[in-house]
Protein backbone atom coordinates (compact mmCIF):
# COMPACT_ATOMS: atom_id res chain seq x y z
CA UNK A 1 0.00 0.00 0.00
CA UNK A 2 3.02 2.06 0.02
CA UNK A 3 2.57 3.34 -3.49
CA UNK A 4 -1.10 4.41 -2.59
CA UNK A 5 0.47 6.69 0.00
CA UNK A 6 2.97 8.26 -2.44
CA UNK A 7 0.04 8.94 -4.70
CA UNK A 8 -1.82 10.39 -2.43
CA UNK A 9 1.08 13.15 -2.10
CA UNK A 10 2.02 13.61 -5.93
CA UNK A 11 -1.56 13.70 -7.03
CA UNK A 12 -2.02 17.03 -6.58
CA UNK A 13 1.11 17.97 -9.14
CA UNK A 14 -0.37 16.12 -11.44
CA UNK A 15 -2.40 18.27 -13.87
CA UNK A 16 -4.85 16.47 -16.34
CA UNK A 17 -4.98 17.77 -20.39
CA UNK A 18 -8.63 19.72 -19.60
CA UNK A 19 -6.67 21.59 -16.23
CA UNK A 20 -4.02 22.37 -18.80
CA UNK A 21 -6.32 24.00 -21.49
CA UNK A 22 -7.90 25.85 -18.81
CA UNK A 23 -4.46 27.15 -17.38
CA UNK A 24 -4.20 28.51 -21.23
CA UNK A 25 -7.64 29.91 -21.64
CA UNK A 26 -7.41 32.28 -18.07
CA UNK A 27 -3.65 33.16 -19.43
CA UNK A 28 -5.45 34.10 -22.98
CA UNK A 29 -7.52 36.35 -21.12
CA UNK A 30 -4.40 37.77 -19.21
CA UNK A 31 -2.66 38.65 -22.25
CA UNK A 32 -5.66 41.02 -23.36
CA UNK A 33 -6.34 42.70 -19.81
CA UNK A 34 -2.38 43.46 -20.36
CA UNK A 35 -2.76 44.41 -23.81
CA UNK A 36 -5.69 46.57 -22.95
CA UNK A 37 -6.08 50.63 -22.50
CA UNK A 38 -7.53 50.98 -19.03
CA UNK A 39 -7.06 47.43 -18.01
CA UNK A 40 -2.63 47.25 -18.12
CA UNK A 41 -2.10 48.86 -15.53
CA UNK A 42 -3.49 46.98 -13.09
CA UNK A 43 -2.80 43.50 -14.89
CA UNK A 44 -0.87 40.76 -13.49
CA UNK A 45 0.65 39.52 -16.92
CA UNK A 46 2.10 43.35 -17.74
CA UNK A 47 2.64 42.67 -21.57
CA UNK A 48 5.07 45.41 -22.29
CA UNK A 49 5.56 47.13 -25.31
CA UNK A 50 9.79 46.72 -26.65
CA UNK A 51 9.72 49.00 -29.51
CA UNK A 52 11.08 46.14 -31.64
CA UNK A 53 8.93 46.30 -34.38
CA UNK A 54 10.36 43.25 -36.88
CA UNK A 55 12.16 40.62 -36.57
CA UNK A 56 15.72 39.84 -38.81
CA UNK A 57 15.01 39.67 -42.54
CA UNK A 58 18.54 38.65 -43.00
CA UNK A 59 19.78 41.50 -44.93
CA UNK A 60 21.18 43.07 -41.49
CA UNK A 61 25.21 43.25 -41.30
CA UNK A 62 27.98 44.94 -39.90
CA UNK A 63 30.10 45.39 -36.75
CA UNK A 64 28.22 45.76 -33.42
CA UNK A 65 28.71 46.29 -29.46
CA UNK A 66 26.59 44.40 -26.40
CA UNK A 67 26.23 45.22 -23.14
CA UNK A 68 24.50 42.96 -20.96
CA UNK A 69 23.99 43.73 -17.27
CA UNK A 70 21.84 41.24 -15.27
CA UNK A 71 23.34 40.35 -12.20
CA UNK A 72 26.53 40.61 -10.53
CA UNK A 73 28.63 40.76 -13.31
CA UNK A 74 28.31 42.74 -16.46
CA UNK A 75 29.44 41.48 -19.74
CA UNK A 76 30.63 43.32 -22.87
CA UNK A 77 30.95 41.76 -26.27
CA UNK A 78 31.79 42.88 -30.01
CA UNK A 79 29.60 41.13 -32.67
CA UNK A 80 29.80 40.93 -36.40
CA UNK A 81 27.02 40.36 -38.29
CA UNK A 82 27.28 38.49 -41.72
CA UNK A 83 24.75 38.26 -44.62
CA UNK A 84 26.48 35.90 -46.85
CA UNK A 85 26.82 33.42 -44.32
CA UNK A 86 23.70 34.15 -42.19
CA UNK A 87 25.90 34.45 -39.01
CA UNK A 88 26.28 36.12 -35.95
CA UNK A 89 29.69 36.08 -34.67
CA UNK A 90 31.05 36.77 -31.40
CA UNK A 91 34.07 38.35 -31.84
CA UNK A 92 35.07 39.06 -28.18
CA UNK A 93 33.85 39.14 -24.96
CA UNK A 94 34.36 41.10 -21.61
CA UNK A 95 33.46 39.58 -18.32
CA UNK A 96 33.34 42.55 -15.82
CA UNK A 97 32.80 42.71 -12.14
CA UNK A 98 30.49 44.63 -10.06
CA UNK A 99 31.31 45.11 -6.54
CA UNK A 100 29.00 44.68 -3.63
CA UNK A 101 29.33 48.10 -2.63
CA UNK A 102 28.74 49.61 -6.20
CA UNK A 103 25.48 47.69 -6.13
CA UNK A 104 24.39 49.39 -3.37
CA UNK A 105 26.03 53.04 -4.42
CA UNK A 106 25.24 56.20 -6.45
CA UNK A 107 24.13 55.52 -9.98
CA UNK A 108 26.44 57.40 -11.55
CA UNK A 109 29.36 55.09 -9.76
CA UNK A 110 27.51 52.24 -11.19
CA UNK A 111 27.44 53.56 -15.02
CA UNK A 112 30.47 55.60 -14.53
CA UNK A 113 32.15 51.94 -13.64
CA UNK A 114 30.35 50.64 -16.55
CA UNK A 115 31.47 53.08 -19.07
CA UNK A 116 35.17 52.51 -17.82
CA UNK A 117 34.85 48.95 -18.35
CA UNK A 118 33.55 49.54 -21.72
CA UNK A 119 36.46 51.92 -22.82
CA UNK A 120 38.98 49.51 -21.41
CA UNK A 121 37.31 46.87 -23.76
CA UNK A 122 37.83 48.94 -26.94
CA UNK A 123 41.09 49.88 -25.91
CA UNK A 124 42.19 46.33 -26.14
CA UNK A 125 40.34 45.31 -29.08
CA UNK A 126 41.41 48.17 -30.62
CA UNK A 127 38.11 49.74 -31.25
CA UNK A 128 38.51 52.96 -29.83
CA UNK A 129 38.56 54.96 -32.88
CA UNK A 130 34.97 53.15 -34.71
CA UNK A 131 31.27 54.46 -33.17
CA UNK A 132 29.67 51.39 -33.37
CA UNK A 133 26.04 50.92 -32.19
CA UNK A 134 25.11 49.07 -29.17
CA UNK A 135 22.53 46.97 -27.80
CA UNK A 136 22.09 47.26 -23.78
CA UNK A 137 20.43 43.50 -22.20
CA UNK A 138 19.42 45.47 -19.16
CA UNK A 139 17.22 42.73 -16.76
CA UNK A 140 15.43 44.74 -14.48
CA UNK A 141 11.75 45.62 -14.44
CA UNK A 142 11.85 48.57 -16.87
CA UNK A 143 9.15 50.61 -18.69
CA UNK A 144 10.54 51.17 -22.15
CA UNK A 145 9.11 54.40 -24.10
CA UNK A 146 10.90 54.19 -27.43
CA UNK A 147 13.87 51.02 -28.33
CA UNK A 148 16.44 53.95 -26.78
CA UNK A 149 14.34 54.76 -24.05
CA UNK A 150 13.99 52.82 -20.94
CA UNK A 151 12.86 54.19 -17.38
CA UNK A 152 14.13 51.90 -14.71
CA UNK A 153 11.05 51.07 -12.39
CA UNK A 154 12.41 49.63 -9.79
CA UNK A 155 15.83 47.62 -8.61
CA UNK A 156 15.71 43.47 -8.05
CA UNK A 157 18.91 41.10 -7.47
CA UNK A 158 20.47 42.53 -4.79
CA UNK A 159 20.84 46.33 -6.30
CA UNK A 160 19.68 49.47 -4.93
CA UNK A 161 21.57 52.66 -6.50
CA UNK A 162 20.51 55.61 -5.81
CA UNK A 163 19.15 58.29 -8.36
CA UNK A 164 18.43 55.43 -10.90
CA UNK A 165 14.62 54.44 -10.67
CA UNK A 166 12.72 56.60 -12.54
CA UNK A 167 15.30 57.53 -14.51
CA UNK A 168 16.18 56.22 -18.45
CA UNK A 169 19.16 54.31 -18.28
CA UNK A 170 20.13 55.16 -21.73
CA UNK A 171 20.68 58.55 -21.17
CA UNK A 172 22.42 57.56 -17.43
CA UNK A 173 24.91 55.06 -19.90
CA UNK A 174 25.74 57.95 -22.43
CA UNK A 175 26.42 60.59 -19.70
CA UNK A 176 28.90 58.18 -18.05
CA UNK A 177 30.56 58.02 -21.94
CA UNK A 178 30.21 61.26 -22.16
CA UNK A 179 32.19 62.23 -18.80
CA UNK A 180 34.97 60.06 -20.54
CA UNK A 181 35.16 61.81 -23.38
CA UNK A 182 37.96 59.94 -24.77
CA UNK A 183 35.31 57.02 -26.97
CA UNK A 184 32.00 57.68 -28.62
CA UNK A 185 28.90 54.82 -28.83
CA UNK A 186 26.68 55.12 -32.20
CA UNK A 187 22.75 54.50 -31.55
CA UNK A 188 21.75 52.53 -28.43
CA UNK A 189 18.55 49.93 -28.59
CA UNK A 190 17.29 48.51 -25.31
CA UNK A 191 16.89 44.65 -24.76
CA UNK A 192 15.10 42.66 -22.69
CA UNK A 193 16.55 39.40 -22.18
CA UNK A 194 13.66 37.10 -23.74
CA UNK A 195 13.85 39.73 -27.03
CA UNK A 196 17.33 39.09 -27.35
CA UNK A 197 16.92 35.19 -27.29
CA UNK A 198 14.57 35.64 -29.68
CA UNK A 199 16.64 37.98 -32.08
CA UNK A 200 19.28 35.53 -31.64
CA UNK A 201 17.60 32.86 -33.53
CA UNK A 202 16.04 34.91 -35.45
CA UNK A 203 18.94 35.53 -37.94
CA UNK A 204 19.31 31.56 -38.75
CA UNK A 205 15.47 30.92 -38.63
CA UNK A 206 13.26 34.09 -39.64
CA UNK A 207 10.07 32.46 -38.64
CA UNK A 208 11.10 32.82 -35.15
CA UNK A 209 8.81 34.68 -33.82
CA UNK A 210 8.71 33.82 -29.80
CA UNK A 211 11.62 34.10 -27.03
CA UNK A 212 11.26 31.77 -23.78
CA UNK A 213 13.23 31.71 -21.17
CA UNK A 214 13.00 28.66 -18.62
CA UNK A 215 15.97 29.37 -16.37
CA UNK A 216 16.47 30.80 -12.63
CA UNK A 217 13.07 32.77 -14.00
CA UNK A 218 10.58 31.91 -16.60
CA UNK A 219 9.50 35.03 -19.19
CA UNK A 220 8.23 34.99 -22.78
CA UNK A 221 7.86 37.57 -25.64
CA UNK A 222 6.03 37.10 -28.67
CA UNK A 223 5.57 39.10 -32.30
CA UNK A 224 1.84 40.85 -31.78
CA UNK A 225 -0.05 42.89 -33.87
CA UNK A 226 -0.05 46.73 -33.33
CA UNK A 227 -3.23 47.49 -33.62
CA UNK A 228 -4.00 45.65 -30.11
CA UNK A 229 -1.59 46.68 -28.39
CA UNK A 230 -3.85 49.68 -27.22
CA UNK A 231 -1.88 52.13 -25.88
CA UNK A 232 0.65 52.58 -28.65
CA UNK A 233 -0.36 54.93 -30.95
CA UNK A 234 -0.20 53.57 -34.65
CA UNK A 235 -2.57 50.62 -36.81
CA UNK A 236 0.54 49.17 -39.20
CA UNK A 237 2.33 46.18 -38.49
CA UNK A 238 3.86 44.39 -35.68
CA UNK A 239 6.02 44.81 -32.13
CA UNK A 240 7.04 42.37 -29.94
CA UNK A 241 5.54 41.94 -26.62
CA UNK A 242 7.32 40.90 -23.21
CA UNK A 243 4.83 39.32 -21.50
CA UNK A 244 6.03 39.11 -17.94
CA UNK A 245 4.29 35.82 -17.53
CA UNK A 246 6.18 35.08 -14.33
CA UNK A 247 3.03 37.58 -12.70
CA UNK A 248 0.19 35.23 -14.04
CA UNK A 249 -1.91 33.95 -11.59
CA UNK A 250 -0.55 37.14 -8.65
CA UNK A 251 -4.51 37.82 -8.75
CA UNK A 252 -5.20 34.42 -7.24
CA UNK A 253 -6.61 33.01 -10.60
CA UNK A 254 -4.24 29.80 -10.10
CA UNK A 255 -5.02 29.29 -6.71
CA UNK A 256 -7.21 26.28 -6.92
CA UNK A 257 -4.32 24.18 -8.59
CA UNK A 258 -1.38 25.41 -6.20
CA UNK A 259 -0.65 22.94 -3.60
CA UNK A 260 0.12 23.40 -0.01
CA UNK A 261 3.82 22.90 -1.07
CA UNK A 262 3.49 25.89 -3.66
CA UNK A 263 1.77 28.32 -1.40
CA UNK A 264 4.81 27.33 1.54
CA UNK A 265 7.58 28.11 -1.29
CA UNK A 266 5.69 31.33 -1.47
CA UNK A 267 5.10 32.49 1.52
CA UNK A 268 8.94 31.70 2.43
CA UNK A 269 10.35 33.71 -0.73
CA UNK A 270 11.82 37.02 -0.95
CA UNK A 271 8.74 38.35 -2.90
CA UNK A 272 5.20 36.59 -1.32
CA UNK A 273 2.08 36.63 -3.15
CA UNK A 274 4.52 37.93 -6.46
CA UNK A 275 5.31 35.75 -9.40
CA UNK A 276 3.03 32.68 -8.57
CA UNK A 277 3.40 30.48 -12.04
CA UNK A 278 7.27 31.34 -11.64
CA UNK A 279 7.51 29.83 -8.94
CA UNK A 280 5.75 26.72 -9.91
CA UNK A 281 8.06 26.26 -12.98
CA UNK A 282 10.98 27.55 -12.44
CA UNK A 283 14.94 26.41 -11.34
CA UNK A 284 15.39 29.32 -8.48
CA UNK A 285 11.86 27.05 -6.70
CA UNK A 286 12.05 23.42 -7.87
CA UNK A 287 14.44 22.29 -5.51
CA UNK A 288 12.44 23.45 -2.86
CA UNK A 289 9.60 22.13 -3.63
CA UNK A 290 10.74 18.92 -4.09
CA UNK A 291 12.23 19.31 -0.67
CA UNK A 292 9.02 20.35 1.16
CA UNK A 293 7.39 17.26 -0.36
CA UNK A 294 10.40 14.74 0.81
CA UNK A 295 10.12 16.49 4.33
CA UNK A 296 6.38 16.04 4.84
CA UNK A 297 6.51 12.36 3.55
CA UNK A 298 9.41 11.80 5.84
CA UNK A 299 7.42 12.81 9.02
CA UNK A 300 4.56 10.91 7.82
CA UNK A 301 6.84 7.91 8.53
CA UNK A 302 6.71 7.03 4.21
CA UNK A 303 10.83 7.72 3.75
CA UNK A 304 13.89 7.53 5.21
CA UNK A 305 12.84 5.71 8.50
CA UNK A 306 11.14 8.54 9.37
CA UNK A 307 14.11 10.55 10.50
CA UNK A 308 14.87 14.27 8.62
CA UNK A 309 18.01 15.30 8.39
CA UNK A 310 19.96 18.48 9.38
CA UNK A 311 20.24 19.28 5.31
CA UNK A 312 17.14 17.75 4.32
CA UNK A 313 15.12 20.06 7.03
CA UNK A 314 17.22 23.13 6.11
CA UNK A 315 15.46 25.67 3.37
CA UNK A 316 17.27 25.86 0.42
CA UNK A 317 19.80 22.24 0.73
CA UNK A 318 17.89 20.73 -1.93
CA UNK A 319 18.96 22.29 -5.00
CA UNK A 320 17.40 22.34 -8.22
CA UNK A 321 20.37 20.91 -10.17
CA UNK A 322 19.71 17.71 -8.04
CA UNK A 323 16.46 17.30 -10.18
CA UNK A 324 18.04 16.73 -13.37
CA UNK A 325 20.55 14.71 -11.97
CA UNK A 326 18.32 12.26 -10.44
CA UNK A 327 15.99 12.37 -13.71
CA UNK A 328 18.67 11.01 -15.69
CA UNK A 329 17.36 8.21 -17.73
CA UNK A 330 20.82 6.00 -17.39
CA UNK A 331 22.87 7.51 -14.53
CA UNK A 332 19.53 8.42 -12.39
CA UNK A 333 19.25 6.13 -9.68
CA UNK A 334 22.78 6.14 -8.59
CA UNK A 335 23.16 9.93 -8.62
CA UNK A 336 20.17 9.93 -6.54
CA UNK A 337 21.40 7.66 -3.76
CA UNK A 338 24.85 9.94 -4.00
CA UNK A 339 22.78 12.67 -3.65
CA UNK A 340 20.24 11.45 -0.37
CA UNK A 341 23.68 10.05 1.74
CA UNK A 342 25.43 13.88 0.88
CA UNK A 343 22.35 15.08 2.49
CA UNK A 344 22.75 12.90 5.62
CA UNK A 345 19.85 10.80 4.91
CA UNK A 346 19.92 7.06 5.41
CA UNK A 347 18.26 5.78 2.81
CA UNK A 348 16.66 2.66 0.94
CA UNK A 349 16.17 1.82 -2.09
CA UNK A 350 12.78 1.97 -1.88
CA UNK A 351 13.64 5.19 -0.80
CA UNK A 352 15.99 6.19 -4.03
CA UNK A 353 13.15 5.56 -6.44
CA UNK A 354 9.98 7.09 -4.37
CA UNK A 355 12.49 10.53 -4.37
CA UNK A 356 12.93 9.92 -8.00
CA UNK A 357 9.54 10.07 -8.75
CA UNK A 358 8.87 12.78 -6.91
CA UNK A 359 11.43 14.37 -8.67
CA UNK A 360 10.01 13.59 -12.02
CA UNK A 361 6.63 14.66 -10.95
CA UNK A 362 7.57 17.86 -10.09
CA UNK A 363 9.93 18.64 -13.05
CA UNK A 364 7.26 17.40 -15.43
CA UNK A 365 4.29 19.37 -13.89
CA UNK A 366 6.85 22.43 -14.65
CA UNK A 367 7.10 21.23 -18.18
CA UNK A 368 3.53 20.75 -18.53
CA UNK A 369 2.26 24.86 -17.32
CA UNK A 370 4.79 25.86 -19.96
CA UNK A 371 3.59 24.57 -22.46
CA UNK A 372 -0.02 25.71 -21.66
CA UNK A 373 1.65 28.97 -21.63
CA UNK A 374 3.48 28.49 -24.69
CA UNK A 375 0.76 27.24 -26.00
CA UNK A 376 -1.37 30.17 -25.27
CA UNK A 377 1.03 32.13 -27.43
CA UNK A 378 1.33 30.16 -30.59
CA UNK A 379 -2.48 30.20 -30.80
CA UNK A 380 -2.78 33.82 -30.35
CA UNK A 381 -0.04 34.05 -32.91
CA UNK A 382 -2.37 32.16 -35.44
CA UNK A 383 -6.17 33.54 -34.58
CA UNK A 384 -4.20 36.90 -35.25
CA UNK A 385 -3.36 35.86 -38.91
CA UNK A 386 -6.44 33.83 -39.16
CA UNK A 387 -4.34 30.64 -40.16
CA UNK A 388 -5.73 27.46 -40.31
CA UNK A 389 -2.00 26.23 -39.70
CA UNK A 390 0.86 27.75 -38.14
CA UNK A 391 4.76 26.83 -38.60
CA UNK A 392 6.46 28.79 -36.38
CA UNK A 393 9.76 28.87 -34.09
CA UNK A 394 9.70 29.75 -30.60
CA UNK A 395 14.18 30.72 -29.23
CA UNK A 396 14.73 29.06 -26.14
CA UNK A 397 17.25 29.90 -23.18
CA UNK A 398 17.58 28.82 -19.59
CA UNK A 399 19.40 26.42 -17.45
CA UNK A 400 16.04 24.60 -16.86
CA UNK A 401 15.27 24.36 -20.01
CA UNK A 402 18.57 23.04 -21.27
CA UNK A 403 18.76 20.77 -18.51
CA UNK A 404 15.62 18.98 -18.33
CA UNK A 405 13.67 16.38 -20.43
CA UNK A 406 12.41 18.52 -23.20
CA UNK A 407 10.14 15.78 -24.92
CA UNK A 408 7.65 16.09 -22.40
CA UNK A 409 6.97 19.92 -23.25
CA UNK A 410 6.91 20.03 -26.49
CA UNK A 411 4.44 16.74 -26.59
CA UNK A 412 2.16 18.84 -24.51
CA UNK A 413 2.62 22.29 -26.73
CA UNK A 414 1.38 19.74 -29.28
CA UNK A 415 -1.84 18.85 -27.43
CA UNK A 416 -2.55 22.19 -26.56
CA UNK A 417 -1.79 23.65 -29.96
CA UNK A 418 -2.85 20.98 -32.40
CA UNK A 419 -3.08 23.49 -35.40
CA UNK A 420 0.85 24.71 -35.01
CA UNK A 421 3.80 22.85 -36.20
CA UNK A 422 6.46 24.36 -33.52
CA UNK A 423 10.61 24.19 -33.96
CA UNK A 424 12.49 24.72 -31.17
CA UNK A 425 15.95 26.47 -31.25
CA UNK A 426 18.44 26.91 -28.44
CA UNK A 427 19.17 30.62 -28.18
CA UNK A 428 23.27 31.27 -28.85
CA UNK A 429 23.99 33.55 -25.92
CA UNK A 430 21.02 35.83 -26.50
CA UNK A 431 22.05 38.38 -24.38
CA UNK A 432 24.80 39.26 -26.06
CA UNK A 433 24.00 37.97 -29.76
CA UNK A 434 20.63 38.66 -29.36
CA UNK A 435 21.37 42.46 -28.21
CA UNK A 436 23.26 43.53 -31.21
CA UNK A 437 20.23 41.96 -33.70
CA UNK A 438 18.05 44.09 -32.32
CA UNK A 439 20.06 46.92 -33.00
CA UNK A 440 20.72 45.62 -36.51
CA UNK A 441 17.38 45.50 -37.13
CA UNK A 442 16.54 48.91 -35.65
CA UNK A 443 19.35 50.49 -37.38
CA UNK A 444 17.78 48.49 -41.12
CA UNK A 445 14.08 50.11 -40.01
CA UNK A 446 15.18 53.45 -39.27
CA UNK A 447 17.27 53.40 -42.54
CA UNK A 448 14.12 52.16 -44.60
CA UNK A 449 12.23 54.59 -43.61
CA UNK A 450 14.55 57.02 -43.99
CA UNK A 451 14.66 56.33 -47.84
CA UNK A 452 10.64 56.53 -47.95
CA UNK A 453 10.62 59.73 -46.45
CA UNK A 454 13.38 61.15 -49.36
CA UNK A 455 11.36 59.34 -51.52
CA UNK A 456 8.18 60.84 -50.68
CA UNK A 457 10.20 64.23 -49.83
CA UNK A 458 10.48 64.90 -53.07
CA UNK A 459 6.82 65.72 -53.73
CA UNK A 460 6.81 67.69 -50.87
CA UNK A 461 9.70 70.16 -51.51
CA UNK A 462 7.41 73.10 -53.07
CA UNK A 463 4.51 73.32 -50.34
CA UNK A 464 8.31 73.62 -47.68
CA UNK A 465 9.31 76.18 -49.83
CA UNK A 466 5.94 78.25 -49.38
CA UNK A 467 6.06 77.38 -45.48
CA UNK A 468 9.39 78.49 -45.02
CA UNK A 469 8.79 82.18 -46.47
Amino acid sequence: GGDLRVEKYLQPFQLSPETLQEVSARLRKDLLRGLGKHSHHKAPVKMLPTFVRATPDGTEKGDFLALDLGGTNFRVLHVRVEEEAQKVLKMDSQICAIPQEMMLGTGEQLFDHIATCLGDFLESHNLKGQTLPLGFTFSFPCEQLEIDKSILIRWTKGFNCSGVEGKDVVQLLKEAIHRRGDYHIGSVAMVNDTVGTMMSCGYKDQSCEIGMIIGTGTNACYMEEIKNVKRIEGEDGRMCINTEWGGFGDDGCLDDILTEFDVEVDKTSINPGVHIFEKMISGMYLGEIVRLVLVKMTKDKLLFKGQISEALGTCGLFETKFISEIEEPDSGLENAKKILTELGLDWSLVDASVVRLVCDTISSRSAYLCAAALATLVNRIRNNRKLGHLKTTVGVDGTVYRKHPTSKLQKAVRLLAPQCDITFLVSEDGSGKGAAMVTAVAQRLAHQSRLLEESDGEDNEEEEEEEGQ
